[in-house]
């Protein structure tokens, strides 16, 4: 590497005065790369590397001799808090003052860094701080018995006569104490212990209180180094032409009025197009506009979403794979008092992550380097590998700051890094790559939320109670046609597709649910929640209809037949309570008012909201307040689920009131944010967040609150209006 320009701290004036306290601000591993600019690049910090002094008693921890405590995440932060509750559990066992902390990306390494769920490096699942949870707290205590035995040699004493509080070791019979940075040196010449004792959590002084989030300082200043402010000497920024239709491939180009335009450098084939490469990205896009493009379309996807939709309701008039079957719900339904049925549709989602894909390659003979918001190493080095012909330990990749993701940066085929590799090795990496998606580009050619459609049919008995339920769940499979395809679809099963309804918690004597699993040429991969993103809108407001049907309470309801899961019921109870459910809602001038309520599993984590919605005399819906409840174990930091249940319902309002992905002739009909709109901030309910006490191992809390806020809202719409909602975004 030779140097790197930090654009957004050239760019702004103010920063530069504060150049001597970036330190503290941008992670270790950007100050090196800022440090290695040196006046060659413009960059506004000067040349050389500082040497690190100090110890590394493991591959999270890194104590320096000036006292700053690195934490090492091996999980990506793109917004949703990861740096910090990985930070705290270092923290946590260290007893290190929460200002000494800085936490730094890891590196693509699988065999240090894997996701201990997966096997792999990355980050999705919500299992960030679930699968690290004992991990880091063993880390961060090893280096604390370390600076604690240097301490101890050091004084002659013994360790246990020694105690540690806000990152001094202390001898309170003698009165000594030193600072890590003191014992650094002395703690790196001692063995890393085989194993330490983890402290009783009625010990904790970080897990479960306040903790200020460690990104926030480097975001608001402008500081937090993100792959749109990467640059390399003699970098190029490369746009792409992508079909306009899946499938579809180029069979010839005419560069000559790209390669007119000022500032573009190149016009290159790749696999997944053609890449106009130029010297800023404004140059790279009217070149790529001024292309001439014939596409063959001979094996393109030209189906419309209306024309898939009706093949969708023709596989589930007929069985499908058998997921899951409990007593015999054929002939409950025959003896039957009540049988209801509905049927549920479900659009494409777009990601829509406010930062569209990008990623930076620099390409040499023996050797590749890449710069992005990173979220699937052992994936992504894998796949960049057999692109430009080297070995995955050869692919250094660099994990930075992502402005968002909901699953889009962990793509299953590497997509758009893969792109970026193919870039630099076309041009024979004589320059390095910046490669830049716009809006339109992650709209149009990107991977989205599959399509679905189920058929629903439930009985009741003369009492109202359910006898029976049969669920048909019609939809691509995200993992068929991937490395995970091996261990996630099993008997033709893809767990991931009927999620939530394979599991559903209500006791139901009779059930069955079954799969069709169609192969579509639309480019399909996870998104935020996965599988429960359908299925708890199914199950829930089917559930509700139920109730009603039977005469009962839709609280009530589910409290009953959720006996055997106290923590459903524990959620279920908790959201009820505090939003004060079975009395009035206070009535409004401008429409009628209703409040539904819908609980969930998701990552292992339980969630239950409430909705409260006006309707006005125009149809017009507006979500007033909603109150959510979740147990996801140990609250490791508050107010950083808090803000992940805020962001999550945010994010599920988005698809339920405007989310959809739509196809004419297989062409994507949405391109920016004009037509595939996001919740605005004057459109945000009020939301109260109440999080379950508990002693489990913390579970995931980035996704559980999406897949439950769409249910509950359209339960309380019948409550105010009469009208079931089966299909998504809501049109009333």
């Amino acid at each position: 590497m030779d140097s790197i320009e930090i654009v957004n701290l050239s760019r702004r004036d103010f920063l530069k005065a504060g150049a001597g306290l970036t330190l503290g601000i941008v992670t270790a591993g950007a100050w090196a790369q800022a440090a290695a600019a040196g006046a060659a690049s413009g960059g506004a910090l000067a040349a050389g590397t500082p040497k690190f002094r100090g110890f590394e008693p493991n591959a999270f921890v890194r104590i320096g001799a000036d006292d700053s405590v690195t934490v090492i995440a091996k999980h990506l932060e793109m917004g949703q808090g990861t740096y910090t509750g990985l930070a705290t559990l270092v923290a946590e066992e260290l007893d290190a003052d929460w200002k000494q902390i800085r936490v730094e990306g890891a590196p693509a390494d699988t065999a240090r860094y894997k996701n201990l769920f997966w096997g792999a490096q990355g980050t999705g699942g919500s299992s960030a701080v679930a699968n690290s949870y004992e991990q880091l707290r063993k880390a961060g205590a090893s280096a604390r018995a370390m600076l604690v035995s240097a301490a101890a040699r050091r004084w002659g004493v013994a360790p246990d006569s020694l105690s540690v509080r806000r990152g001094v070791v202390l001898h309170k019979a003698s009165g000594r104490k030193a600072k890590f940075g003191q014992l650094a040196a002395d703690a790196a010449t001692l063995p890393v212990p085989a194993d330490v004792n983890l402290k009783d959590p009625k010990e904790f002084r970080y897990i479960g209180k306040h903790a200020g989030r460690t990104d926030s300082r480097a975001k608001s200043s402008g500081v937090a180094l993100f792959t749109q402010d990467m640059r390399l000497p003699g970098m190029l920024t490369a746009l792409v032409a992508h079909p306009p239709r899946f499938g579809a491939k180029m069979k010839s180009f005419d560069a000559s009025k790209a390669k007119a335009v000022k500032g573009v450098v190149d016009v290159v084939a790749v696999p997944q197009g053609v890449a106009v490469l130029a010297n800023d990205f404004w140059s790279a896009n009217k070149g790529r506009d001024a292309l001439a493009i014939d596409w063959d379309e001979s094996d393109a996807f030209k189906l419309g979403s209306a024309a898939i939709m009706a093949e969708y309701k023709k596989l589930a008039a007929t069985a499908g794979l058998p997921v899951r079957k409990d007593g015999d719900a054929e002939g409950a339904f025959a003896g039957a008092a009540t049988v209801l049925e509905a049927a549920f549709e479900f659009p494409y989602l777009a990601h829509a992550a406010m930062e569209p894909m990008n990623c930076v390659v620099k390409l040499d003979r023996d050797a590749c380097e890449i710069w992005n918001g990173e979220q699937f190493q052992t994936v992504d080095q894998a796949a960049v590998a057999r692109v430009v012909g080297l070995k995955p330990e050869q692919v250094k990749i660099n994990m930075l700051y992502a402005g968002g993701s909901f699953g889009r940066r962990a793509n299953p085929h590497s997509d758009y890094v893969v792109e970026a590799a193919a870039i630099a090795k076309a041009i024979a990496g004589r320059s390095p790559i910046k490669l830049v998606w716009t809006r339109e580009d992650d709209m149009r050619a990107g991977y989205y939320r599959p399509m679905y459609f189920h058929s629903l049919k439930g009985a009741l008995d003369a009492q109202g109670n359910i006898v029976a339920w049969e669920q048909r769940i019609v939809g691509q499979s995200i993992m068929a046609g991937t490395a995970m395809e091996g261990s996630m679809i099993k008997d033709g099963i893809d767990a991931t597709s009927v999620e939530g309804a394979s599991t559903l918690p209500y006791a139901i004597p009779n059930l069955s649910i079954e799969l069709h699993s169609p192969r579509l040429s639309v480019p399909v991969q996870w998104w935020r929640s996965v599988g429960s993103t359908h299925t708890a809108f199914s199950t829930e407001t089917f559930l509700d209809e139920l109730a009603a049907a039977g005469g009962k309470d839709p609280y009530e309801y589910r409290r009953a037949l959720l006996a055997k899961h106290p923590r459903h019921r524990g959620v279920l109870e908790l959201a009820a309570q505090k939003a004060g459910w079975g009395k009035p809602l206070a009535p409004s001038k401008i429409g009628r008012r209703g409040r539904g309520i819908a609980v969930h599993e998701s990552f292992k984590t339980f969630v239950a909201q409430v909705a409260e919605v006006t309707l006005r005399p125009d149809g017009a819906l507006r979500v007033d307040r909603v109150v959510c409840a979740v147990d996801c174990g140990v609250a490791v930091n508050p107010d950083v689920i808090r803000a992940q249940m805020e962001s999550g319902i945010a994010y599920g309002l988005t698809a339920a009131l405007y989310g959809a992905i739509t196809l004419a002739d297989g062409v994507v009909e949405q391109s920016n944010f004009h037509d595939y709109v996001s919740l605005r901030i004057g459109e945000m309910p009020r939301v109260e967040v109440h999080i379950v006490p508990s002693h489990e191992n913390p579970t995931g809390v980035g996704e559980p609150a999406t897949p439950v806020i769409a249910p509950a809202v359209a339960n309380a719409v019948y409550a105010a209006s009469g009208t079931r909602v089966r299909s998504l975004p809501i049109r009333l």
